[in-house]
Formats: structure tokens, sequence, C-alpha cells
């Protein structure tokens, strides 16, 4: 596997701490997955954290075994020569709490009970990802971060690593994504649970794992992957074509598009937890980097590290002025900040399908900060 971090394995950090909630609870003994890719350097000053988006996981490069038919989520972004070169960095993903791919979530069993969570797991924010991602570090001994870099869901994990841990991170590159959910994609979300709760097999959470509600998921996920979407990139992938399978007067008789959410749909059922879907998007719902402050640019002051911001022209769940106005505010508070709208056709998914539209510009900013050379950026 040229370029390839090869065969890697997931490790799962036991951590018998209570991390005290932003709604007040405490939730603990943690389990945190995470996967790492090169070496710490000798004094430990080489390390990313990449931080995944909704339905991520900790496997962001390689493969966990030669029969993988694919490797990681993010393989074309790590690993030795790319952009996060694991000949010069340790780069570390963790999963996050609230998932179902190896943190602590609905799934796992709460010690108390001896039984699965389900829904008498907590609310999550996405602040308090970030606080068991700190206690992972602690546990691995490492004191500071080179990078924050992380698209959508993973934007905002970096951004809340440069605002509620400043002394630790050198730079944040959040890439697509948002200050605060705008009201369409809260409302896209509470289609995606309407058409879950709606499904007789959720029983309130209460499904067997063997027996999920599979209907209302697949549902629930093609809601959500539209948004991911545009429709320049559905222009150009199917058009207006109708399925060689059905006729086009066959009343159940699907157009291309239409097949595509289905597949996507029903293959994602077998692939991740509903309860934990659920959770991930509520933590979504109410991000809001100004919560719990005065306003917001109290809370952007408190970033004190150059920060790399990339929006995409087609995406339209989390629109280019939404980051935007989170880049105004800093520079009006005179911090170190570069910002690139990126063309492209490709909607939120931009950021996974296109790297190389940003790669070149990430590699310049990280070889700065990595020569401790000056950075000087300008907004653009």
């Amino acid at each position: 596997m040229d370029n390839s971090v090869g065969i890697v394995t997931t490790k799962h950090a036991e951590l018998d701490v209570e991390l005290r909630l932003e709604s007040g609870r405490l939730l603990g003994p943690l389990t945190l997955a995470y996967e790492t890719y090169g070496e710490l350097n000798q004094d430990s000053s080489n390390v990313i954290m990449v931080t995944h988006a909704w339905t991520g996981d900790s496997h962001a490069a390689g493969k966990h075994n030669e029969d993988d038919r694919k490797p990681g989520w993010w393989d074309n972004m790590i690993g030795p020569g790319k952009v996060l070169d694991t000949n010069r960095y340790f780069v570390i993903c963790s999963n996050t709490i609230g998932s179902c791919k190896g943190s602590t979530g609905p799934t796992s069993i709460n010690l108390k009970t001896k039984r699965p969570y389900r829904l008498t797991f907590p609310v999550l924010m996405v602040r308090d990802m970030v606080r068991a991602q700190k206690l992972l570090l602690d546990h691995l001994g490492i004191k500071s971060l080179l990078a924050v870099i992380g698209g959508s869901m993973g934007a905002m994990q970096a951004i809340e690593w440069a605002i509620h841990f400043p002394e630790m991170v050198r730079a944040i590159v959040p890439i697509a994504g948002t200050g605060k959910t705008s009201p369409m994609a809260i409302a896209l979300n509470a289609l995606a649970r309407q058409a879950i709760f709606n499904d007789p097999m959720w029983k309130k959470g209460n499904y067997q794992p063997e027996h999920p509600p599979a209907d209302g998921f697949a549902l629930a996920r093609a809601v959500g992957h539209i948004s991911f979407l545009s429709d320049q990139s559905m222009q150009l992938k199917f058009d207006r074509r109708f399925s060689i399978r059905d006729g086009m007067f066959d009343f159940f008789g699907k157009f291309e598009i239409e097949r595509y959410l289905d597949y996507n749909g029903g293959n994602f059922v077998s692939q991740f937890d509903t309860n934990a879907f659920l959770y991930l998007a509520k933590a979504l719902d109410l991000y809001d980097v100004a919560w719990n402050f005065d306003s917001l640019t109290e809370a952007l002051n408190q970033i004190s590290c150059p920060s790399l911001w990339f929006a995409f022209t087609s995406d339209w769940l989390y629109r280019p002025e939404q980051t935007e106005e989170l880049v105004t505010e800093l520079q009006r508070l005179n911090k170190t900040v570069d910002y690139h709208l990126i063309d492209s056709d490709y909607g939120h998914d931009s950021f996974l399908v296109e790297p190389e539209k940003y790669i070149p510009l990430l590699q310049d900013f990280l070889s700065k900060l990595d020569g401790n050379k000056s950075l000087d950026l300008k907004t653009k």
C-alpha cells in the first residue's frame, strides 16, 4: 500500500472518570476509541488531532486488515508524504462520545444498571465531546497539539478546542463548519428524527440491535444525505435519468437519484446504531459556539492561535457566510486568521470529495506552523 500508513489497530482508552457535561449530568467511566499514525517526536510537539464528522469514527487512515475493501475515511490526507505526513506528524483521531464506534454512547452498558443506556444516555454537546478528548490526551500524556483539523462536526470540535483549551492548541483548521446550526439544518434533522420515531420497530429506543427500525433509519439517512450533496452534484451524477430496471410509467418506478438514496440509506442501517445517530444529530442541533458566553465576540476572543478556515461555494448545509461570520469577527479582534472559499460543485461533501482543491493551502499553512515561521495570514 504505497503512501499508506498500512495496517492499523483501533485502541480503546478506559478512563475511570466522571465527566461533567454541559447539561450538568455526569457521564463515566468513559471509553474512547482512537487510532494513531506516525511517531511522536522527542518533545511531543508534532501532534495533530483529526476530528471526525457526524457518523465518522476513529478509523481515519490505513486498513484494519488486508481484506478491507476501503481504507480509513481520510486516507487520502494521512500517510507518508501526504498533507498530514506521518513521517513528520503524529496524527491521532478519536471517536467522539455519543457514537457507536467504540466510544461511550447509547449502545454502551451503564455500569450502574448493567443494561445499555439507550435513551437514558445524556444529551451531549460538541463541547462535551472535546472535553472527553482532552481526558484522552491527558491519559496519553500529550500536553500540546500542533493543530486540530476537522470537517463538518469535526470543524465544530476544532473551534471548541481553540476556545476552551487555548494553552494546548497551536493552530486550528475548521473545514466546512459553522458557528451555530441554522434553523434549516435543524429542520432537516427534525424530519430525520420523525422518520425514525414513526417506525414501529423503534420502540422508543428500546429496539433490539438485530432488529433496528430499518425503514425509518434508512429514510432518516437519506434526508441527511441530500443535505450533504448539491443540485450541481446531483445533476452531474444523475441528471433526470430513470432507472433502467423500471419503466417510465411504472407507478413504483424510480429515478436514479431515488435508487441512490435507497441504496445509501439501506446500506447505512447495518453500519451505525439508530440511537447514536439521534444523539449525535441532537448535538449538532444544539451547537452554538457562543453557548455560555455573553456573546460571539467573547467566545472567539478566547482563541489565541492561528486559524485556517475553508468553506465551499455549493455547501447549502453550512453555507459559506456562516464561516465568514466567524472569520470576520476574528479579523475584527485582530486574530491571526486565514479564509478560503473553495469553488466546488459537491456541496457539503466537497471537503471529502475534492480535497485536492485545498490541500496546497493546508500544506503551506502546516509548513509555516511546523517550521515556527511567522504566519503572515490575511483574510481572503
